[in-house]
């Protein structure tokens, strides 16, 4: 390792998205590993938190509320934490401040321009070249960390597995019908799918494979899934509202995910579903489902790609001009493996 001092307090930065904040969990047994007995403890953002919530290598996750918290007042609590050791793996403006003025003897992040001051070991970023999930254990390789593993985790309580369980069985399914989910949401409009064809794909989904679609909705979004089940032939089972933790217990409960890049994408290829993830804006390369039993599809007729446009000024012709028949082929290949 580069550095010889005892590390006995360690703070991992990760404020948001819920999806990059599930990305950056491969970080946490790699560092318990190597400091068994330190206190590391992980900031987000409160909205965030059940992302990382229950994880056993964790002492605390910090959170941070940015509509009725300072930064001012962030820089104080993570101050009265005395880390020794503080790994900003989000290293935008406010971050790269907390971490300068932490206290901390090893302050670490990633070569961003503007941001190289908050930092005494700059990682290089592998920005648009490798998943994100390796670009987070960049920061451990700098510091000579062994890496002991590259999965992210979601950590699940038997009550929330119980609630999944008590959902799926509610539903009296055949019990050789394989369960589908769907989920039409995102953070972006632009890498969102049509809703009319999200309905005409599980019609034939449920023609071709004998499937039961479960449709997910967080937050705004429950107008968009009770659309979807009044344009489908077929019947189909809209989830209850529910917190984080159990809406991923009832993604674990699903054969196959079909989804928007989004927070449940990440969720459930880290809960082990085949994950088929539809991608447009974002690039698939770098923000994909992680891991060999995914799959992603996207229109590679277009050369506008991975733009990261949160605002189309095509008309959002990487999602609208995406057919249902393509989604289809690559959800079979899906089930092919």
């Amino acid at each position: 390792m580069i550095f010889s001092s005892a590390i006995n307090r360690i703070l991992i930065i990760k404020l948001r998205a819920i999806g990059d904040v599930v990305l950056s969990t491969a970080v946490i047994e790699n560092l318990r590993a190597q400091f068994p007995n330190a206190t590391i403890d992980f900031l987000t953002e409160r909205f965030a938190s059940d992302a990382v919530a229950g994880n056993p290598h964790l002492n605390s996750v910090v959170t941070f509320h940015k509509a009725s918290e300072s930064s001012l007042s962030l820089i104080q609590k993570i101050r009265k934490g005395n880390y020794n050791l503080v790994i900003d793996l989000f290293c935008n403006p406010r971050t790269a401040l907390i971490t300068f003025l932490s206290g901390a003897k090893y302050r670490i992040g990633y070569s961003f321009r503007g941001r190289r001051y908050a930092y005494n070991v700059l990682v290089t970023p592998r920005s648009g070249e490798v998943h994100n999930v390796e670009f987070n254990v960049d920061a451990l390789r700098k510091l000579e960390i062994p890496i002991v593993t590259t999965n992210p985790v979601f950590f699940l309580s038997e009550d929330e597995k119980h609630f999944a369980r008590e959902w799926k069985n509610s539903l009296h399914t055949e019990q050789n019908k394989i369960i589908v989910g769907l989920n039409t949401g995102g953070g972006w409009y632009t890498k969102k799918w049509k809703l009319e064809y999200f309905a005409a794909l599980a019609d034939m989904i449920v023609e071709r494979h004998h499937a039961e679609i479960v449709l997910f909705w967080g937050p705004g979004e429950k107008d968009d899934v009770l659309h979807v089940q009044s344009l489908m032939k077929h019947r189909s089972h809209i989830i209850p509202k529910t917190t984080l933790k159990q809406m991923g217990a009832l993604l674990q409960e699903c054969n196959y995910i079909i989804t928007n890049d989004s927070g449940p994408m990440h969720i459930a290829a880290t809960l082990g579903v085949p994950t088929l993830g539809i991608f447009g804006p974002t690039n698939p390369h770098l923000q994909g489902p992680y891991g060999s039993k995914n799959e992603w599809v996207r229109n590679e007729e277009l050369d506008c790609l991975g733009c990261n446009y949160t605002s189309c000024p095509i008309n959002n012709v990487c999602m609208k001009d995406l057919s249902v028949t393509i989604v289809l082929q690559s959800f079979e290949k899906l089930v092919a493996k």
